[in-house]
């Protein structure tokens, strides 16, 4: 009897002790990936009675996203890069499953001690053409071109990854943006709208070539200074941190000097120009900044929104 129940507890304990070693394993799976997408399907232009489609490409890409393991480094839960692509779909035709469209990203990032959360791309790629067949896996191999729908969502998988790095340290995001300049690279050879140089002036091609382009390198100091000087260092001088991103939109100036109306400014002011708004008109001021004249020369497409900020 005595030894019915010695084996009785013993099981229990290994059955826990086995429970443990699967969960610890389940979590570092888990904690491996380094994006927590969102994916929307927008198909209400299409004119498409059967709607599985969309939403088995939906389902899809959001196990691709966010399953694939993107760097060699391990990101924890909380590392994890909060994002969304947003599909428009206004084209699908079901006799070759070809699918037209425009693809929302955006991505953002926590800012230090505080709950606020800074949006870093908020982008609208116009270039969106890709076959899908229902249910067809989609899998990732960094050596070969495997389809438009996958070089795509590689693509921006490695930009945010990189913007997101280069914000937390200076150029952090260097490997990254050079392996979406090899997916580039590779989409090329097959002559995709999108992908080419003589293209749009804000396709695939240029964006990945301004990044890496020395000729851009004040974008991404802007990205690092606004930031890790500045947002993140908030909570403990909200003054200095002001100071900063002031600064650090300077080299924004500089590069607007150079080349006037550039896409990556665009890029930034799409994506910053409300945060930058509340951000100056707020708190406590900043002695002979010149903000507002600074933000018109640099991007004057945006002057309704200066005309806002209270200083």
């Amino acid at each position: 009897m005595l030894q019915r129940i010695f084996l009785m507890k013993l099981l229990k304990s290994m059955n826990k002790i086995i429970f443990f070693f699967f969960y610890v394993l389940f979590c570092i799976q888990s904690y491996s990936q380094e994006l927590q997408c969102d994916i929307v399907i927008n198909s209400n232009l299409v004119n498409q009675t059967n709607q599985q489609i969309f939403k088995t490409l939906e389902s899809s890409i959001r196990e691709f996203m966010n399953s694939n393991v993107w760097t060699s480094r391990k990101w924890t839960y909380e590392e994890r890069i909060h994002c969304s692509l947003i599909f428009n779909i206004t084209e699908y035709n079901n006799s070759n499953n070809n699918f037209k469209g425009t693809l929302q990203i955006i991505s953002q990032r926590p800012i230090h001690e505080s709950n606020y959360s800074s949006p870093l791309i908020n982008y609208q790629d116009n270039d969106i053409n890709f076959k899908y067949e229902e249910y067809e896996p989609l899998f990732y191999n960094s050596n070969i071109f495997e389809s438009n729908l996958i070089s795509i969502l590689s693509f921006y998988a490695y930009v945010i990854i990189g913007i997101d790095s280069d914000s937390f340290s200076l150029n952090g995001g260097q490997r990254y943006f050079s392996v979406a300049q090899q997916i580039s690279n590779l989409a090329q050879q097959n002559n995709i709208v999108g992908w080419n140089s003589d293209g749009s002036r804000k396709n695939r091609y240029w964006f990945i070539d301004s990044i890496l382009s020395n000729a851009f390198v004040n974008y991404r100091n802007t990205i690092y200074e606004y930031h890790r000087k500045g947002l993140d260092q908030m909570s403990t001088n909200q003054k200095l941190a002001k100071q900063n991103i002031f600064n650090s939109l300077k080299n924004l100036y500089d590069l607007n000097e150079r080349r006037p109306n550039s896409f990556l400014i665009q890029f930034f002011f799409d994506t910053k120009s409300k945060e930058i708004v509340n951000i100056m008109s707020g708190g406590p001021t900043i002695p002979n900044n010149n903000t507002k004249q600074l933000l018109k020369k640099i991007a004057p497409f945006y002057n309704n929104l200066w005309r806002e900020i209270k200083s």
